[in-house]
C-alpha cells in the first residue's frame, strides 16, 4: 500500500514536531540518489513558482531535463479529469513499464507497471492543490519485488488552474533478504580487507606532509568510509569530517529539502535538517568570508539580533515560513548557548523535555529581561521630610496616606479645598509619583 505525503503541507502552519510526529523512519531504503532524485525535482518545481499559486506549464520542458527527464511523465487535464493525456513519458519509465507510443491515455496505462503507480495518485493534486510525494513497493508484472519513490507536482495554463501534472518516479528492484545479508557481508569484507593506498610524494619535515601522522591517516580513512556509508543510504546525520563550507551548505539543504517535502515525515527527519544547519554555523563560523559570499550570492541579510536567521533561511529557504524559521533560528541560538558540540543537536533535542517546543521556550526564557520586583512607595516616603502640618478632620489612620486638594492662595500659601480619602488608586498613584 502506498504510503503517501504532501509535499507543500508545511505551509499550512501546522504544528513542528505534530507535523513530524511519525517517529522512526520508514522501513524503505531506496538510496541517496533516489532521495535526492525527488528534492531535485521538488526544487525545480519551486524555481518555476515565481511567485506564482502554479508554475506555468509554458516554463516545463520536460525533455530537456537531462536529470530526472527520463524518469517523469506529463498529464494533461486540459481536456477533463476523468482520462487525462500522457503528453510526455520519459525514455527509462516507457522502457521500464514496456510500453510504446500508442499509449497515450491513462485509462490505457496497465494496472500493475510502475506508470500506474504514479498516475494512481493523480487525483489527490486536484484536491490537495499541492504536490505530493508517496513511496511503497509492490510486484511489477515481470514479477519482480519493486520499491520505488514519487513525486507529482501541479502546473497551470493560467496561474490558477491545475490542468497539468507533472510526475517523477525513481525505483529499484529488491533481492531477497538472503541474497541481501550476502552482499552485505561481502561489501563490508571487501571495505576491511581493502589495502591502503601509500602517499606517492615523500615526507618532508617542513614540507607538505610536515605534521600528519597515523591519527591524521586514521581520521581520513574515517571519513571516506562515512561518506561512503552515505551515498550507500539515507543521510544518518553523522557528521562530514573536512568538508568545505559550500559542501555543508549543499548537504544540510539537501536535508532540509525532505522536511520541506516531507518525503520522510517523521521528528527524525526534522532534528536531522536542524543538525546539519547546527554543523554548517559552525563550519560558517571557521570561515566568516566563505560564508559572506554564500549570503551575498542568497540574497541574505545579516541580522545582528538574530544571527541564526541567516543560517536556517540558507538551508530551508528563505522562502519557508516565517514562523518555522523563527523557531528553527531559536534552537539553533538555544544549541549555541548551550555548547552543543558539532553532530549533537539531534541528541540534545531527543533529550530535551519538550523537544523543539521545549527549547523554543526555554530560549526565549533566558532572553526575557530581568523583571523588576514591585516596589511600595510609601517606602520611599517613608523617609520623607514633613513639608507642613495642617489640621483636617479625615477618616484615614495614622501612617497611612491621604490625597488633599489644593488651591494655590496668596503669596506662598495654599488653600486646602478637599481631602479625597475614599479613593485606593487615585492615592496610590500619586503615592507612586510622589516616589518616583
Amino acid at each position: 500500500m502506498d504510503n503517501v505525503r504532501g509535499f507543500d503541507e508545511d505551509r499550512t502552519g501546522t504544528d513542528d514536531e505534530a507535523a513530524y510526529a511519525g517517529g522512526a523512519e520508514p522501513a524503505l531504503d531506496i538510496g541517496s540518489d533516489e532521495r535526492r532524485m525527488h528534492v531535485r525535482a521538488y526544487n525545480h518545481w519551486v524555481s518555476l513558482l515565481r511567485g506564482r499559486a502554479y508554475p506555468s506549464i509554458e516554463d516545463l520542458d520536460p525533455a530537456s531535463i537531462a536529470d530526472f527527464g527520463p524518469h517523469s511523465v506529463l498529464l494533461d487535464f486540459s481536456r477533463g479529469i476523468e482520462d487525462p493525456i500522457i503528453a510526455f513519458l520519459g525514455s527509462a519509465l516507457r522502457e521500464e513499464c514496456g510500453l510504446d507510443s500508442s499509449v497515450t491515455q491513462i485509462s490505457q496505462v496497465p494496472s500493475r507497471s510502475l506508470l500506474s503507480r504514479l498516475t494512481d495518485h493523480y487525483l489527490q493534486i486536484i484536491a490537495n492543490r499541492a504536490p505530493i510525494g508517496f513511496e511503497a513497493e509492490f510486484v511489477a508484472t515481470r514479477g519482480h519485488n519493486t520499491m520505488y519513490r514519487g513525486i507529482l507536482m501541479p502546473f497551470s495554463s493560467d496561474e490558477d488552474t491545475i490542468d497539468f501534472i507533472y510526475g517523477v518516479i525513481n525505483w529499484k528492484e529488491l533481492v531477497d533478504a538472503e541474497t541481501q545479508a550476502k552482499l552485505d557481508a561481502e561489501v563490508a569484507e571487501s571495505v576491511r580487507a581493502a589495502p591502503r593506498t601509500p602517499a606517492n610524494a615523500p615526507v618532508w619535515a617542513d614540507g607538505p606532509s610536515a605534521g600528519f601522522d597515523d591519527a591524521d591517516s586514521a581520521a581520513d580513512a574515517e571519513s571516506v568510509e562515512s561518506d561512503t556509508a552515505s551515498d550507500a543510504g539515507a543521510d544518518d546525520g553523522t557528521p562530514v569530517l573536512g568538508a568545505s563550507l559550500s559542501d555543508q551548505l549543499m548537504l544540510a539543504q539537501q536535508t532540509a529539502a525532505a522536511v520541506r517535502a516531507h518525503d520522510t515525515r517523521s521528528r527524525a527527519t526534522l532534528y536531522r535538517a536542524l543538525g546539519r544547519a547546527h554543523d554548517f554555523a559552525a563550519c560558517a563560523d571557521a570561515d566568516p568570508a566563505g560564508y559572506q559570499a554564500l549570503l551575498d550570492k542568497a540574497g541574505i541579510a545579516v541580522q545582528l539580533r538574530a544571527p541564526m536567521t541567516p543560517i536556517v533561511k540558507l538551508v530551508f529557504g528563505p522562502d519557508y515560513d516565517k514562523t518555522r524559521l523563527t523557531e528553527f533560528a531559536t534552537v539553533l541560538s538555544h544549541a549555541r548557548r548551550e555548547g552543543v558540540a558539532t553532530g549533537g543537536l539531534g541528541a540534545f533535542l531527543d533529550g530535551f523535555e519538550g523537544g523543539i517546543k521545549g527549547v523554543v521556550k526555554a530560549e526565549r526564557a533566558l532572553r526575557q529581561p530581568a523583571s523588576k520586583a514591585p516596589t511600595d512607595p510609601s517606602d520611599a516616603l517613608r523617609s520623607r521630610p514633613t513639608l507642613a502640618s495642617v489640621s483636617i478632620d479625615t477618616h484615614v489612620a495614622r501612617g497611612d496616606y491621604v490625597v488633599l486638594l489644593a488651591r494655590a492662595g496668596a503669596g506662598d500659601t495654599l488653600d486646602i479645598v478637599a481631602a479625597i480619602d475614599d479613593d485606593s488608586v487615585l492615592t496610590h498613584r500619586a503615592m507612586r509619583a510622589a516616589a518616583d
